[in-house]
């Protein structure tokens, strides 16, 4: 009985991180900065799957605006690297290529931007 239980015991170490990866979707939360370090409300968020639809601003993956704390929240995202796209009137991150490293599959990741 003991190695039954065991033997489940094992099988649902193994299994129990891909249930949940299926379970929880992929999401990024960002936070947008200022050059002072303060966050900012209202901001349009892009992302992009390509650096060359980036460049371009065309075929946007995600959207949204910051909220009254500088963030923004994304949910069933690819687990991939994105490249992020922010502006408020005159200040964004425009020309810098801004990627964010690649999301973990099932995870509930975080990143920060800043703009000038």
């Amino acid at each position: 009985m003991k190695k039954i239980a065991a033997t489940g015991f094992i099988a649902l170490l193994f299994f129990a991180p891909v249930a949940m990866s299926q379970i929880f979707k992929t999401s990024l939360t960002l936070t947008v900065r200022n050059g002072l370090g303060n966050t900012v409300d209202s901001a349009s968020v892009k992302l992009f799957e390509k650096k060359d639809d980036y460049l371009k601003e065309v075929n946007v993956a995600a959207e949204g605006m910051t909220n009254a704390k500088g963030v923004v929240k994304f949910k069933g995202l690819k687990p991939i690297a994105y490249f992020v796209l922010v502006r408020k009137k005159d200040k964004d991150n425009a020309g810098g290529g801004e990627e964010i490293g690649k999301l973990e599959e099932g995870k509930f990741n975080k990143s920060t931007v800043v703009i000038q």
